[in-house]
């Protein structure tokens, strides 16, 4: 007689065996794990907050100090743990968008917010990366 489980405990205990590639950054320093890790290694983070700047949602001056990495496409569901696949939110953003609201990053690097509704936030700056320094 077998034990019971979850169906997303099968899942993920079927996700254990995945072969996946590894992307190497310019340092020689893995960017892209695939589905090996679930949680974002210290330096993806670091070039999420370079990419970044700070918190993605729309509107929000979050520091990168204050942002979790969040996977836009969630890891259980088959999402990778890589910096393409990655988005810095802060606290409270990053659980709105647990709770229906979206982030995504367009191929300019411009990040767009949409609520539970479908409708998208259109207020505030749209971050393509860190803040840039003014001269005095």
């Amino acid at each position: 007689m077998g034990a019971t489980i979850s169906a997303a405990r099968a899942r993920g205990l079927a996700c254990d065996g995945n072969v996946t590639r590894i992307v190497m950054g310019p340092d020689r320093v893995p960017l892209e794990h695939g589905r090996t890790v679930r949680l974002f290694p210290p330096h993806v983070r670091r070039a999420a907050e370079v990419r970044d700047g700070g918190c993605v949602f729309a509107g929000c001056p979050a520091p990168t100090h204050w942002c979790d990495v969040h996977h836009l496409r969630a890891w259980i569901d088959g999402g990778a743990t890589d910096l393409d696949n990655a988005a810095l939110l802060c606290e409270r953003h990053h659980t709105k968008v647990h709770h229906g609201f979206r982030v995504e990053r367009r191929p300019d690097g411009r990040w767009r917010t949409w609520r539970p509704d479908g409708t998208e936030i259109l207020i505030g700056p749209q971050r393509t990366g860190p803040p840039l320094a003014t001269a005095a």
